[in-house]
């Protein structure tokens, strides 16, 4: 399943367009590596999102196309949440 897609369907971010922009603008990681929108998520994948000054880790425990609100939160476990301070230019 594709990276955005699945952050939509676990319900990490609420929209796709969210997932894909963050990705495009290289603020998701998927094993420690800058992934693309397009990257192919697996079982077992740690993946790193940054937004704002918040950055969450979590860890891909299935993956599914469709999923009900009540079943998002299996799909995945937070490893960690914490703010960051963004830097200044």
């Amino acid at each position: 399943m594709r990276l955005d897609k699945y952050l939509k369907v676990s319900r990490i971010l609420k929209r796709r367009t969210v997932s894909k922009e963050l990705a495009l603008h290289e603020r998701i990681q998927v094993n420690g590596k800058t992934a693309k929108p397009s990257y192919d998520v697996k079982t077992g994948d740690v993946i790193t999102i940054t937004f704002g000054n918040r950055q969450m880790s979590v860890k891909v425990m299935e993956t599914r196309e469709y999923s009900k609100k009540e079943d998002a939160s299996i799909m995945y476990e937070v490893l960690e949440e914490k703010y960051i301070e963004e830097p200044l230019f």
